[in-house]
């Protein structure tokens, strides 16, 4: 999967959606030279093992680049064929940002599965509803999105383009640098919808080292963040669902 050590991976960040596993940006690494090609897959699964997506270019509604003071839409740079990867380099040494939405997709599930779902992640609003309306034994149907993210570092210039407010409706955004933050240092990240403070809302923090996957829990704050130590070795995902 990494075709160098890096001294931190990366803190990949996104939005699961309902039953349908984890969705994820995967570079072949995640620490580039100048000029080095970049290439990323698509990847659904769980437990950071996953399957190469099977969407294409229609089903996707952001594909974006955010570098320096720039932002390139990507979207072109896929194909039609399903599982397609993207492939771009970089030839400024500079941190960079990938940013990916999906168009709607739909999905229905028999009502204890359903509700096995919403009670792993912590989606109360839904189990509320559905038990205040007389729906717990129903079917599950739901319209998803994912928003997803992943930060990579060309070279050595650490530059400020991680914290940047994305176009994603919902945006997981690191306060510190991911490449420059100390082992054992508190990580802290702001989650925002539609621009807004996500508050009260279960976060999860997936953390692979060699053979091992570690799944911790947050709760954001009144002001949409949640706070935790992290390794300077392995790979980090944020996952939050709505």
């Amino acid at each position: 999967m990494k075709s160098k050590t890096l001294a931190l991976s990366t803190i990949l960040l996104f939005v699961i959606p309902v039953l349908a596993h984890e969705f994820w940006l995967q570079p072949q690494q995640y620490i580039f030279s100048r000029g080095e090609e970049v290439n990323i897959r698509f990847n659904v699964g769980e437990s950071f093992t996953g399957d190469n997506w099977s969407g294409n270019q229609q089903k996707i509604k952001e594909l974006k680049l955010y570098y320096a003071d720039i932002t390139d839409d990507l979207k072109d740079a896929l194909s039609d064929e399903p599982g397609d990867s993207l492939q771009f380099s970089l030839f400024e040494e500079q941190t960079a940002m990938v940013t990916f939405n999906n168009i709607n997709s739909y999905i229905e599930l028999e009502a204890p599965k359903f509700l096995e779902y919403l009670t792993e992640d912590g989606l109360t609003d839904a189990i509320n509803y559905r038990a205040g309306h007389n729906e717990r034994d129903s079917m599950g149907r739901e319209y998803y999105q994912r928003s997803v993210k992943t930060i990579l570092q060309i070279g050595n210039n650490k530059t400020d383009v991680y914290k940047k407010q994305t176009t994603l409706p919902l945006d997981i955004i690191p306060l510190s640098h991911p490449y420059t933050i100390s082992n054992g240092a508190i990580m802290k990240i702001k989650i925002l919808f539609k621009g807004e403070p996500f508050v009260n809302r279960k976060i999860r923090i997936w953390h692979k080292l060699p053979g091992k996957v570690t799944d911790s829990s947050f709760t954001s704050d009144a002001n949409g963040e949640i706070s935790f130590p992290v390794e300077t070795t392995g790979e980090w995902m944020v996952v939050l669902c709505t």
